[in-house]
């Protein structure tokens, strides 16, 4: 199937490590040019290299979304370096679970707000050029209770902005969907560390997912490229979780 992504460009928040990483190199691997974001060189080095290696178009910069003059000078030299922004997903998570106001500040300024500020900036852009999608990489803590309040109430609020957006910029030819992961395990991500030094937690949650294992970024990869792509032309608004499962409400 051509899903229509050859020569596209994508920026993706967030793009060094884990679900990010997945994303840009499954929409490199369909022909994107893609732009990512991280606060570590390292990391960002190699995923830069990965994408590369695919001859495509790349811009990789440091980048803490966090601070909106940061935020913006990344996606207007993205911009520029790629040609436009068809495609953005806002993916960088500050992934603070606690629930004191630390961690209220982190979530809500992090996974809210910079996205906000991106969609913001980027979408008189896709206005401009006739049509875009965005997505916002949620969780599906923000599905149902029992999850930490922070994270949860503004992995809610995401999809909740989503659907608004969605409804709000379907005139514009811009379809905006959100991907509401279950727990994905990946080398240096969190379910890799809680293994190793809280395991009681790590069998817990495992007993927990009814097919039986934790999740990979490539199969969340998989259905960002699918909502980015000309097959999925009539999907915008969705909340579709990859969770093996994981969560049980009907929504």
């Amino acid at each position: 199937m051509n899903l229509g992504l050859n020569g596209k460009r994508a920026v993706i928040t967030g793009g060094s490590k884990g679900i990010g990483r997945a994303i840009a190199l499954g929409l490199a691997d369909h022909g994107c040019h893609v732009a990512i974001c991280a606060r570590g060189q390292s990391a960002l080095d190699e995923a830069r290299q990965a994408l590369e290696e695919r001859n495509i178009r790349v811009h990789a910069q440091i980048c803490d979304v966090g601070d909106a003059d940061v935020l913006s000078a990344f996606l207007h030299q993205a911009r520029e370096a790629l040609g436009g922004v068809d495609i953005l997903v806002n993916n960088v998570s500050a992934l603070a679970g606690g629930d004191d106001l630390p961690h209220w500040e982190a979530n809500i300024r992090l996974d809210l707000i910079a996205s906000v500020r991106a969609t913001r900036i980027v979408v008189p852009w896709m206005q401009a050029a006739g049509g875009g999608n965005i997505q916002f990489i949620s969780s599906i803590s923000g599905l149902e209770a029992g999850g930490r309040a922070p994270y949860s109430a503004v992995k809610a609020a995401q999809i909740s902005y989503s659907k608004s957006l969605a409804v709000s910029l379907a005139g514009d030819n811009i379809r905006v969907n959100t991907i509401a992961p279950g727990s994905i395990k990946f080398p240096g991500g969190v379910w890799d560390r809680v293994e190793k030094h809280d395991p009681k937690r790590y069998a817990s949650t495992l007993a927990r997912i009814p097919s039986g294992r934790f999740g990979r970024p490539e199969e969340v990869a998989n259905v960002s490229v699918f909502l980015a792509s000309d097959a999925a032309s009539w999907v915008t608004g969705a909340c579709i979780p990859v969770d093996g499962g994981q969560h049980k409400g009907n929504l």
